[in-house]
């Protein structure tokens, strides 16, 4: 187990009745936990929440706080301040009054942070401190209404050579207030992106994908992420720009492998964290097989890091890739399938 749930597993005398574990790790912490514990989990992380169905968990995918009556919930502190904000409010207009509310999280990850946010809504008391890690307790003394989700989503403007467009983006999505420098590189070359079934990989605020949409109305963009609230963003982008509902389609994914096939285009600022931590498995795998999601003369769309070694990884499998820039830190590749002349 990881340490935080070991930390858990410290504290399992406070732990009684139908608990709520919020943003859990993959381990092995419900095998662990006491009889009278009935745990269930909420996860807005589309390959968490694969791991617990299948160990046929009571786990929750979504933004929305899971249906039902808890009395306590243990929140594994996420990496976004404003996320975290997100969580306690939701559950403070769900639990009842003083109703335990723990946090556990790495020191390094912030927790001591993290344990300030929860003041608004009781005292809060640290409970334990080992592993690298630390257990607070809150008991809830006041209780709140859930808010609308659009009081949630912050919103910007995106100049673009098509017209402005308005982004939403919800807590712990990448790049939630301002657009970031990748994407700002990777705009002006996506008018060049072949038309039809586009694949928006790591779609997070809805960017790339409203722009896709917006310069051609006839492509069809799906829209990729692991994350719930990124999928949801993307969806709130849409309609805060009036696009085509039928132009959308939303999907959760692990990785590039749940991809559609017979793809005209796939389009990526790719991801590369999971948590605090960084990951580059999801886009070195888009690198390395993307190809079969792609029709021939298919095309592979990529803004990545310029120290990363994706042109090796794109040449290893497309045969060839293209640096249309290299600006701000950032290359723009370019990749294309050979084209079935019976086609």
């Amino acid at each position: 187990m990881v340490p935080q749930s070991e930390v858990v597993i410290r504290q399992e005398e406070l732990l009684n009745g139908r608990v709520l574990l919020v943003n859990a790790p993959t381990d092995d912490l419900l095998n662990n936990l006491p009889s009278n514990v009935n745990a269930s989990i909420w996860t807005w992380n589309f390959n968490d929440f694969q791991y617990f169905q299948a160990r046929q968990a009571d786990v929750h995918f979504g933004i929305d706080l899971p249906a039902g009556e808890f009395d306590q919930a243990i929140i594994f502190v996420p990496k976004a301040k404003e996320l975290l904000n997100y969580l306690l409010h939701n559950l403070a207009s769900r639990l009842n009054k003083d109703a335990s509310i723990f946090l556990v999280g790495e020191k390094k990850g912030g927790v001591e942070r993290a344990a300030k946010q929860m003041l608004p809504f009781g005292k809060t008391l640290k409970l334990d401190s080992a592993r690298h890690c630390q257990f607070w307790q809150m008991v809830l003394e006041n209780t709140v209404t859930a808010k609308p989700l659009k009081d949630w989503v912050q919103r910007y403007t995106v100049a673009t050579p098509n017209g402005d467009l308005n982004i939403c983006a919800l807590p712990g999505v990448f790049s939630q207030n301002r657009l970031d420098v990748g994407t700002a590189v990777f705009l002006p070359y996506l008018s060049q992106v072949t038309s039809g079934k586009i694949a928006d990989f790591g779609c997070g605020a809805g960017v790339i994908s409203a722009y896709l949409a917006k310069l051609n109305p006839k492509n069809r963009i799906f829209a990729m992420d692991v994350d719930a609230f990124a999928l949801a963003s993307t969806q709130l982008t849409f309609e805060e720009n009036s696009l085509t509902p039928e132009q959308l389609e939303i999907k959760a994914v692990t990785g590039i492998e749940d991809a559609p096939l017979f793809l005209h285009a796939i389009v990526s600022n790719p991801p590369f964290h999971q948590g605090i931590q960084t990951d580059y498995n999801a886009s070195e795998n888009l690198c390395k097989t993307s190809r079969r999601h792609l029709k021939s003369g298919g095309e592979l769309w990529i803004v990545a890091n310029r120290f990363l070694n994706y042109p090796t990884l794109i040449e290893q499998s497309y045969k060839n890739c293209t640096i249309k820039t290299d600006q701000q830190g950032f290359k723009v590749l370019f990749a294309s399938t050979q084209k079935n002349l019976k086609e």
